[in-house]
């Protein structure tokens, strides 16, 4: 696979997989039309902000990916500079988590998704209007091996999956699962999880942020295994063959637990779902999804077999049904060889494979069949979840903000689904966060809803998106939040302005019945005046001159690298 293109920032799309559950059959994605009206604050502009050659823009680039080694345990009240946090703004806590480290003390740098978790936390008192900010590192067992706790220097062990130790041990180095906790945030069962794309979960201190440990959050339990779909093959005797180098000589877990996770709020329910570690190296996939309930405690496990060589970042579900978007891998011997003898990052043993011209859809089902339905007729009617719907062109979907099923006219269910993705030809492992996309015109990621309609049919969504107003670097960072009404197809954005950039925004309802009625919380890395600003927007008034209701500073000297995923907690 030869990459065009190396930074993925994908635009939305919605589209219906399922016209009739029995059929396989697929909707063409369809594009939703972008930035009808970009509005900024005139005060953010100024002539010396305005230096756009390619220099600068690349410098404004890597302004976003700098190492922030102080902490602050000590709750500090962010001064407010535009706007007042409303009265009847809901009280609660923003959490962002993110990579925080990114070079070492002898010369090693590491790829941004091997920087150690960084969580940061905005108390919010809307009756005081005060925010209050805390950020520490979170103190996994890498982060523990690679800092010195004396003199707080640090020094890279681990050569993590998209890193390579230039200034470490490169060959023989098989510290490669860097657990970091740095992807994505939760607060569950009043337990707060920072959580990483290839390992177990750290439990978070909510009121101080400290680290209080690894969390095994199925407690050992090993139920019987529901919803498999193949026998014993020879995949599975090359399986146990890998097993003992994998989880011995790597030290890789057995479970590899996804970042992303949903939560069920009709039924109170958290869904995390998992794969086994050596199917990164094998054409088969298993996956195992959990459902906790408020408790945390385990209410269900389901397991699936598939025939295909998968990488699943993101997933969705609906009230009967897991959905995952297969991203078809292969493995790279050439980049194998390499990844092994240290001389390039082991994600090299990977590579997108584009031998299918389609993408599939698995419609999983959520909840096993009935006892009395299981032998009866009218199970035989059930779709074969092993037969995916193809998408009918190659999509690699990174972010899914929701999925929902609705009855036709004919009674046949139809399933809509609202993602990010991008091109195959644009998809290159090893060069995430490197490189500028330049063939989208209007680029967009990080897309969330008002998470109570999550599961259920939904309205809007918001994402990260692009003005395109710089010349150089266009189309990443992103400098815009877009509202996308997936009724009419319209959309509606908010800028922050020259050399100013945004991350994902976090919709916070305000308790109406209204879908839109809210605020979105976004961070504002404003490289000009090099500030982190907490944004507060009246998601309802987005496109209008008037939807900035707050803007407040992080101290200068506590800025930080751009976040990935956050948390909004009402309690």
């Amino acid at each position: 696979m030869q990459a065009k293109c190396c930074h993925v920032i994908p635009p939305i799309f919605t589209a219906s997989p399922a016209k009739s559950m029995p059929a396989n059959k697929v909707s063409s994605p369809v594009q939703i039309s972008r930035a009808i009206s970009i509005t900024a604050p005139s005060d953010l502009v100024s002539t010396r902000d305005v230096v756009d050659d390619s220099t600068a823009a690349f410098r404004d680039y890597q302004s976003l990916w700098v190492s922030q080694r102080s902490e602050t345990a000590d709750p500090i009240t962010l001064r407010v500079v535009d706007g007042a946090i409303p009265v009847d703004f809901p009280s609660g806590t923003y959490y962002l988590t993110g990579p925080g480290l990114f070079s070492d003390d002898h010369g090693s740098t590491v790829h941004p998704l091997d920087g150690h978790g960084y969580l940061r936390s905005f108390k919010i008192d809307g009756a005081k209007g005060e925010v209050k900010f805390m950020a520490r590192y979170i103190e996994t067992e890498a982060q523990v091996e690679e800092r010195d706790p004396e003199t707080g220097r640090w020094r890279f062990t681990h050569r993590g999956p998209f890193s390579v130790l230039k200034g470490g041990k490169m060959v023989g180095n098989t510290k490669v699962m860097k657990n970091v906790a740095n992807t994505s945030v939760l607060r569950w069962g009043r337990r707060l999880l920072c959580l990483w794309e290839g390992g177990e979960p750290y439990e978070i201190e909510s009121t101080t942020l400290e680290t209080v440990g690894k969390v095994d959050v199925i407690d050992g339990g090993d139920q019987a295994a529901t919803g498999r779909g193949l026998n014993v093959d020879v995949w599975d005797a090359a399986a146990a063959m890998l097993k003992p180098i994998l989880y011995g000589v790597f030290n890789m877990p057995p479970k590899r637990f996804l970042s992303h996770y949903k939560i069920d709020g009709r039924r109170n329910r958290l869904m995390i779902l998992s794969c086994n570690a050596e199917d990164m190296l094998l054409p088969r996939s298993h996956f195992t999804f959990y459902e906790f309930d408020s408790n945390f405690k385990l209410v269900q496990r389901r397991e699936f077999d598939i025939p295909d060589h998968l990488m699943i970042h993101d997933w969705a579900f609906t009230d009967s049904h897991y959905i995952l978007f297969g991203n078809r891998i292969k493995l790279d011997i050439p980049g194998s060889m390499a990844a092994v003898c240290g001389i390039s990052p082991m994600i090299s043993a990977l590579s997108v494979n584009p031998s299918k011209p389609t993408s599939p859809i698995y419609l999983l089902p959520r909840f096993p069949l009935p006892s009395d339905q299981i032998n009866s007729s009218s199970s035989s009617s059930e779709r074969d979840w092993r037969v995916p719907i193809e998408a009918p062109s190659q999509m690699w979907v990174l972010h899914i903000s929701n999925a929902f099923e609705e009855k036709d006219e004919n009674g046949n269910s139809e399933i809509q689904i609202q993602a990010s993705g991008c091109s195959y030809r644009w998809f290159n492992f090893q060069k995430l966060f490197v490189k500028p996309l330049n063939q989208w015109s209007k680029p967009a990621d990080f897309p969330v809803i008002n998470q109570e309609y999550s599961g259920r049919k939904n309205s809007y969504i918001y994402a990260a998106t692009s003005s395109g107003a710089r010349p150089a670097l266009p189309h990443f960072p992103f400098d815009t939040v877009v509202k996308l009404n997936t009724l009419d197809n319209s959309t509606r954005t908010w800028s922050v302005g020259t050399r100013r950039f945004v991350g994902e925004p976090i919709f916070v309802p305000s308790g109406t019945t209204q879908e839109d009625d809210g605020y979105i919380l976004v961070v504002e890395y404003a490289v000009a005046t090099q500030r982190c600003n907490l944004i507060v927007l009246n998601s309802k008034r987005i496109g209008e001159a008037n939807a900035l209701v707050a803007r407040l500073a992080v101290p200068k000297n506590l800025n930080f690298p751009l976040g990935f995923h956050g948390f909004w907690d009402p309690c």
